[in-house]
């Protein structure tokens, strides 16, 4: 069942096309109605129905310039046009917005019911094609050429010379412009997976999805690494960053809209040295297991979500003090008790002289040590310094040193924790100040805010929703509706300029919008003010 969202500025015509056609025996839902084209972009965001058919002429935003945004922001989306027969040679000239069908007005049940048909089976092909067992085995066969993913994966784990460099790079005619590089990682969960589908054939497909969606824009080398697809990205510069994420997150919503699959896009730290994508991996890796804090289905970029963390090290004991270190990082009490109790278990209680005992716990407070101030963790807990420190806990018995560190871990876990609320309660702040301060400019939008505080619309509108109950446009419009009705009770200005001056050029569309937000239009509520 593919869904549907209607557009016309007559309620009558959207009722009409509602009812009379048989939709469900068509393969479609009608999931929701919108007046004119800003109200339909605002419903977009959040259902993304498979088809939206609208009319050319309403008002704010025509059925054309809707169009075209929905191209952009939504590719995938199947576009019908209705339109009046003076509005057919216009209309025609939009070929390049890829419009599946153009039906003329007066509507005729008959013919939106053959264009539909005839839609239904292309979206059944597409996503046959994608879930296609035989030609994804045929896309695996023709993945990227060996000798070039075994350099991309040698190159992520630091193992390629820096004098060797230029040779790989031209012997395998590999494309290396830069000038800025990082990793992404593709993470797709073996967990959540749609029913009578293979796990194996389900990545393949989102690997290859990655190839289609990101690889040309991001001039990206993809290849296969540790069980996820990984990516080596290019960008112009370094504030691409929160564009790249915001490409990552609309491809997770995509995959996972097209055929169920849940995959978490880690994105890695820029860089201007191919050398240093291993730690642009490192950080990436990460992100992707941040998932089980924020969620899978979307990209995370750990400059974002913990904007003062320096990439990670493995600790120097391996297993055990990286899980723990995970666990402080990631996981609630009785994962870090559970970390602890790990970490003793298998390298304190073992030792069997004095001398390996004191070595421990010097490996223990050396990689304490690193993990608090590449966190930026007050090391002041690590009391009376490293000297003093070592002498206290090489004479504890296992038990109290037991003791000493899960009390230490458990207030590193909840640092953490509050390290990143206040870091999301910060860029709320400055949002809203940006807002208070900046409300009048009539372009004033999700891409303006993002690009002032450095991060990607993606991350910004989910916390920002999660934060205030509100999406920004909703809490922009609400300021500003605030403002206008203070100015209308307050001041003797016209309706015109009252719009003006909260950012709206567009009188008419200030007073819908007014409207919308009181129920009652800007003239009136003035009145019955003067009334009180």
């Amino acid at each position: 069942m593919y869904t549907l969202l209607l557009v016309d500025d007559e309620e009558e015509v959207t009722q009409i096309i509602a009812k009379k056609v048989k939709w469900n025996e068509l393969g479609f839902s009608v999931v929701g109605h919108a007046n004119n084209g800003l109200k339909a972009l605002e419903m977009l965001e959040e259902i993304q129905p498979d088809v939206v058919m609208t009319d050319i002429r309403m008002p704010y935003m025509d059925g054309l310039e809707l169009c075209g945004q929905i191209r952009e922001k939504y590719p995938a989306t199947k576009l019908v046009l209705f339109t009046g027969f003076d509005d057919f040679e216009y209309a025609k000239e939009a070929v390049h917005l890829e419009i599946e069908e153009y039906i003329l007005k007066p509507l005729n049940a008959a013919e939106i019911t053959k264009v539909f048909e005839d839609l239904k089976k292309k979206l059944d092909q597409e996503i046959n094609e994608k879930k296609g067992a035989e030609l994804l085995k045929r896309y695996y066969k023709d993945s990227l050429p060996l000798l070039q993913a075994n350099f991309y994966s040698t190159l992520i784990e630091g193992r390629v010379p820096e004098e060797e460099l230029g040779k790989y790079i031209m012997n395998y005619e590999i494309d290396f412009t830069g000038p800025w590089y990082a990793c992404i990682i593709i993470h797709t969960s073996t967990t959540q997976v749609p029913k009578d589908i293979d796990v194996q054939l389900l990545a393949i497909s989102v690997d290859r999805q990655a190839g289609e969606r990101l690889e040309e824009k991001w001039r990206g080398k993809r290849f296969n690494y540790l069980g996820d697809t990984v990516m080596i990205v290019q960008l112009e510069s370094k504030e691409e960053a929160s564009e790249l994420t915001d490409s990552c997150d609309r491809f997770c919503k995509y995959v996972n809209h097209m055929i169920g699959a849940v995959v978490t896009v880690g994105v890695g730290q820029v860089c201007d040295n191919i050398l240093e994508l291993v730690k642009s991996y490192q950080s990436a890796r990460e992100a992707v297991s941040y998932r089980v804090l924020y969620g899978s289905n979307q990209a995370i970029n750990l400059k974002e979500i913990v904007p003062k963390r320096k990439v990670a090290t493995e600790a120097a004991d391996g297993t055990e003090l990286a899980y723990l270190f995970k666990m402080i990082c990631l996981g609630k009490n009785p994962d870090v008790k559970s970390a602890v109790e790990r970490y003793m278990e298998h390298k304190i209680v073992p030792t069997k002289s004095l001398e390996k005992y004191h070595v421990a716990v010097m490996e223990l407070i050396s990689e304490m040590y690193h993990f608090m101030v590449n966190n930026e963790l007050d090391v002041q807990k690590l009391s009376g310094g490293a000297g003093q420190l070592y002498t206290l806990l090489s004479n504890m018995e296992p038990q109290v040193l037991e003791k000493w560190l899960l009390n230490l871990c458990l207030a590193l876990h909840e640092d953490m924790a509050n390290a990143r609320d206040h870091s999301k309660r910060s860029l709320i702040d400055q949002a809203k100040e940006y807002v208070h301060n900046n409300y009048q400019e009539e372009s004033l939008g999700l891409d303006d805010i993002c690009k002032e505080l450095g991060v990607s619309n993606s991350y910004f509108s989910s916390i920002f929703k999660k934060e205030t109950g509100k999406s920004f446009v909703g809490y922009l419009t609400g300021y500003r509706m605030e403002k206008a009705a203070r100015m209308l009770v307050e001041t003797n200005e016209k309706s015109y300029m009252i719009a003006k001056n909260v950012g709206y050029t567009d009188p008419n569309y200030f007073s819908y919008v007014f409207k919308r937000q009181y129920g009652v239009s800007p003239s009136k509520y003035r009145t019955e003010y003067e009334n009180i």
